[in-house]
């Protein structure tokens, strides 16, 4: 019972700090400099004394290896979850990025309001050290992110302390500029970046755009206009620097340029008609679409490619979030080889599998037909001498409560050398079997 006071004491003090960090709209955070949202919270909690706290360094402490522990998700990625208030929770995926690409992460809560979860865009580095590229605002807008470099990026979540609620995820990419024809078309892209040329003596630094002959090719973004010419590769060209970007595009095999040199354009005015000058004449009309940059040419296609890749359904059902299920039969949760009848909690639920948690804190996904509810137990047991029943499947957990001699239990799962049982009070425990 003094175990439990104390955490009472514990919670309700956090309840109180959290009330008043909630209602504070300014003061010396605002003297520091520009943080996340994240980061204020933070160190809201650390000014609070909450980071003295079980419950507030779990948080500190869960941000930071999270991103070590982050689960591998392939894009267009898309997850219903639920964050408890009797967690201390976090997510965090890691996934690839072409450069070019435009990521864009949108969270739904439930309830919209008073549940805060925290989002964050990680760009992981050579040293193993994580930067930080955007995050999410406080009024819940998507984070969109151009990639300036193909990579490994993470996306964490987080909720505040003690928030509770339904969210649903979902990461998609596109290109980062707007296709150079008014109709765009996959298709219409028939040479790709680094296809030998003449004999193989040079690689071609481009894509090439196929389309009826003098159709308009047009400005991807707004910008200006940095050259207007002609040369024995391209014939007539016209190169065009994006706004605020580092780069240079270059339209080629022009048959009309319809820009100036200096001229400021927006996106989908017309900078030229489509043709085959230069080292095209004589074959069919296309655009050769380039970008330079100060280290040379790179390539274009996730910058326009059309192509956007739907988000996938989820299948597995909606009512095992935030509960408790086990294994049918012997699986593995990633390289983690699980015994049938294996305690796990459901933290999302995502395609045909879900996001799982095992009672040490691993995560990972399972397909959602291989998991059963533990409403039926396993089996009964009878205890033959009094002992203990733990809050954790671990030799140094806390007691919960003690049992008596002759007591019968219902067995919903195991894990390791204990069993995860239930009381005729309806009270659950981890039981040590060995």
């Amino acid at each position: 019972m003094k175990n439990f006071s104390n955490k009472a004491i514990q919670l309700a003090k956090i309840c109180l700090c959290i009330l008043f960090l909630s209602s504070c709209k300014s003061g010396p955070f605002n003297l520091l400099k520009p943080a996340s949202p994240h980061q204020e919270y933070e160190r809201k909690l650390i000014n609070a004394g909450l980071n003295q706290t079980t419950m507030g360094t779990m948080w500190i402490n869960n941000a930071q290896q999270s991103l070590q522990k982050a689960l591998t998700i392939k894009l267009p990625y898309q997850e219903k979850g639920y964050f408890s208030a009797e967690k201390v929770d976090v997510a965090a995926f890691r996934f690839n990025l072409l450069r070019g690409q435009k990521l864009e992460v949108k969270i739904t809560k439930k309830p919209d309001l008073g549940f805060m979860i925290y989002a964050d865009v990680w760009e992981t580095t050579a040293t193993t050290e994580f930067k930080l590229l955007s995050s999410s605002d406080t009024l819940g807008n998507p984070i969109q992110l151009d990639a300036d470099k193909s990579g490994t990026y993470i996306l964490r979540l987080q909720p505040e302390l003690l928030g509770s609620g339904e969210y649903t995820l979902e990461i998609t990419t596109g290109p980062s500029l707007n296709y150079p024809l008014k109709a765009a078309s996959k298709n219409q892209i028939q040479s790709l970046w680094g296809v030998g040329r003449d004999n193989n003596t040079r690689r071609h630094e481009g894509v090439d755009i196929f389309a009826p002959f003098r159709t308009p090719v047009i400005a991807v973004a707004s910008g200006r206009v940095t050259g207007v010419n002609t040369n024995n590769l391209g014939g007539k060209v016209v190169w065009f620097r994006p706004a605020g970007k580092d780069y240079t595009l270059y339209y080629a095999h022009l048959d009309e340029q319809n820009v100036t040199e200096g001229q400021v354009v927006n996106y989908g005015d017309t900078l030229g008609r489509m043709g085959n000058t230069g080292n095209a004449q004589g074959g069919p009309p296309h655009l050769h679409f380039g970008i330079y940059t100060s280290g040379g040419a790179i390539d274009p296609y996730p910058f326009i490619n059309p192509a956007i890749e739907t988000l996938p359904k989820i299948a597995t059902s909606l009512t095992n979030l935030n509960t408790t299920m086990r294994t049918l039969s012997n699986t593995s949760l990633d390289d983690i080889s699980l015994k049938a009848g294996t305690v796990l909690r459901v933290m999302a639920a995502t395609g045909n599998n879900y996001r799982l948690e095992l009672p040490d804190g691993k995560t990972g996904y399972l397909l959602g037909k291989t998991l059963t509810t533990v409403s039926k137990p396993l089996n009964k047991i009878k205890i033959k001498i009094a002992q203990s029943l733990f809050d954790k499947p671990e030799y140094d957990a806390a007691v919960k409560f003690d049992l008596k001699e002759g007591q019968t239990l219902n067995v919903l799962g195991t894990y390791g050398d204990f069993q995860l049982v239930l009381d005729a009070n309806n009270q659950t425990g981890w039981l040590n079997i060995k």
